[in-house]
């Protein structure tokens, strides 16, 4: 039983890391490196994403420099940041690419808080796959006689309890982002 519950609490664990993960390349008021991420060139012949590529830094709250070590990328870069969700355009130097990012429209701020709901309903609902996949197991072992009513009912209880936990840690870590990204 404390295996299930240990490798029930490993799989929660990993589905609140998805989430800040996901969470970190949506943008709030400020500039964050992270927003680069998920954006990737072809680097001979190889989908590579840029933070691989060149030194990302945020030396102001709205602006993003970005240094590539192979210079003649720069315009698959600055086309790619173009291409993306971002809806930012770059400007280059030849050297470095600069990224200044407006503030973000009432719409726009609402938009994002949506799409921040709509990442944490998704870790909500892997949450709860996880409780149903290991109270199945218990089942399982109750029906084949290797566990007792009491040891079922004591496990299922603590499957709960751990459900509860990083349900409300989610809930807070949504509340958090929803906060940054509503403030101006």
């Amino acid at each position: 039983m404390d295996d299930l519950l240990k490798n029930t609490e490993e799989k929660m664990k990993k589905s609140i890391a998805v989430l800040k993960n996901e969470l970190m390349s949506i943008r709030a008021g400020r500039a964050n490196p992270a927003l680069l991420d998920r954006i990737s060139i072809d680097y001979y012949g190889t989908m590579t994403p840029i933070n691989k590529l060149a030194t990302i830094t945020a030396p102001e709250p709205k602006v993003i420099i970005i240094q590539p070590w192979d210079t003649s990328k720069i315009s698959e870069i600055e086309k790619a940041i173009q291409k993306s969700d971002l809806n930012i355009n770059p400007t280059s130097d030849g050297k470095i690419i600069r990224l200044v990012f407006p503030d973000l429209t009432e719409e726009r701020r609402k938009e994002l808080v949506k799409l921040v709901h709509k990442k944490g309903e998704e870790a909500r609902v892997a949450v709860r796959q996880i409780r149903r996949d290991a109270n199945d197991i218990i089942k399982k072992m109750d029906k084949n006689g290797e566990i007792s009513e009491d040891e079922k009912l004591k496990s299922e209880e603590s499957v709960q309890k751990l459900t509860d936990k990083y349900i409300k840690e989610i809930d807070k870590i949504l509340e958090q982002k929803e906060k940054e990204i509503m403030e101006f």
